[in-house]
């Protein structure tokens, strides 16, 4: 399936790692121009290398998004090497633990910056640039906003924010003819949840019990399977698809927990 995609270029933010690199790398499989936007330079170039290797084009830019002037030097900088922009994957955040008994203000409001503000500012400072090539706009989200999690008061209220804002976004952009849609994770094996389970004092026991818990073939998601759905929604092939959250997760939300063993 042609997903016409080919000579957009599409900014990934995270996309040096987990879910955005796996994004990145299909999304220049599709023959479209993956801007890689991550903090860390080295770890940016890693994936445009690869992405060069196998024969697609790609392109990097270094910046800590928590900070509002990164977000917008980062857009200039992309529209200064390339003239234009087709679509934006909002990606980048981490589940850094801020919960409600032992969370306080400042780092609740550090992880709304990590997690949703820049969202919201990478999506503004691109919006004329979108609005020009009527491009696409996608957010990962995560299963916390729905669920929750316990402890991770600040990663769950930026994931509920990530979902409001597509549905308000997906509205407002609607004479731009601009769509916007969000793809929940619930479960994904990325590099950074490998390291976090492997802090765990029986991270063997914990991965059973986690994987025992997703009803379809008791696996976690890969990052590949995100970046299916995500890149699908970027592409022309979901053109009357707007507004939409959906769930790529193994049917962890909604499924009853009792098939999972089932």
């Amino acid at each position: 399936m042609d997903l016409q995609l080919k000579d957009k270029v599409i900014i990934v933010t995270g996309g040096a790692k987990g879910i955005g690199k796996a994004v990145a790398i299909l999304l220049a499989a599709e023959e479209a121009i993956a801007v890689v936007v991550g903090r860390k330079e080295s770890d940016n170039i890693k994936v445009v290398d690869e992405i060069l290797a196998a024969g697609g084009r790609a392109a990097q830019v270094a910046a800590e998004l928590s900070d509002p002037d990164a977000c917008e030097n980062t857009i200039k900088a992309i529209v200064a090497q390339f003239g234009r922009i087709d679509g934006l994957v909002n990606n980048a955040g981490v589940n850094d633990g801020v919960g409600l008994e032992h969370g306080n203000y400042k780092d609740f409001m550090a992880s709304l910056h990590k997690n949703v503000v820049h969202y919201y500012l990478m999506a503004h400072f691109a919006l004329p640039e979108l609005i020009k090539s009527k491009g696409t706009i996608v957010n990962i989200t995560s299963k916390t906003a729905e669920t929750g999690q316990g402890n991770t008061s600040a990663y769950a209220a930026a994931n509920g924010g990530r979902n409001a804002l597509t549905r308000e976004w997906a509205v407002e952009l609607l004479k731009h003819g601009i769509r916007v849609n969000a793809v929940v994770v619930a479960e994904c094996w990325t590099p950074a949840y490998e390291a976090w389970i492997e802090t765990l004092p029986d991270a063997e026991r914990k991965l059973k019990e986690i994987t025992s818990k997703i009803p379809f073939e008791n696996r976690m998601s890969t990052p590949e399977e995100i970046a299916d759905m995500a890149v699908f929604l970027m592409s022309a092939r979901s053109s009357h698809t707007t507004g939409q959250i959906i769930h790529v997760d193994g049917g962890y939300v909604h499924l009853d927990r009792s098939l999972a063993n089932a």
